[in-house]
């Protein structure tokens, strides 16, 4: 079982991340929750999720120990890095954050998710970006999981699934 917090603002793709997530590990016949929280603002007001991907049944979809934080932003890593188990993972977007989480028992990767995500050829792809790290760092879901996501959710916008690839891509390649 693995227990994904995702956290960032509205409109940097923080929830359609966790979506991308869920849905992934449905594909694969896994069993998933997925629980987002957000504020009442359209964009900028703050966005999070908890995604659980397990072989077996989940008990509560609560992610209050997550053994993964994918942070989109600073006020989000400061917020929940403090929550992330000992032996964790957090993954802050280094373009828009410092890395340092104050804490020695944790891997923090610093990823530059907006710079990545512009060098591709959107900025708004910074969450595949994230999403791409991830898989490359847990392997919780497949990779081809994932693009089956993307072609479903894009279908009859190849140049959207194209971007957001390359995305991913780049993000499993900056932890590598």
């Amino acid at each position: 079982m693995i227990k994904i917090l995702l956290a960032g603002q509205g409109g940097q793709g923080v929830l359609s991340a966790g979506k991308f997530l869920a849905e992934s590990g449905l594909h694969e016949g896994k069993e998933v929750t997925y629980l987002p929280a957000y504020g009442p603002e359209m964009r900028g007001g703050t966005a999070n999720c908890s995604v659980i991907i397990s072989e077996h049944a989940i008990a509560s979809p609560l992610c209050n120990k997550p053994d993964v934080l994918i942070a989109m932003n600073g006020p989000s890593f400061h917020k929940f890095a403090p929550r992330v188990k000992s032996g964790g993972i957090i993954i802050v977007n280094g373009s828009v954050s410092d890395c340092y989480a104050g804490r020695d028992d944790v891997h923090v990767y610093d990823v530059a998710a907006n710079d990545i995500a512009i060098e591709t050829g959107d900025v708004r792809s910074a969450n595949m970006v994230m999403l791409g790290a991830f898989i490359a760092l847990t392997g919780a879901v497949k990779e081809k999981s994932i693009f089956n996501c993307l072609n479903e959710k894009f279908v009859g916008k190849p140049h959207v699934c194209e971007v957001n690839g390359k995305a991913f891509r780049a993000g499993m390649q900056a932890v590598r």
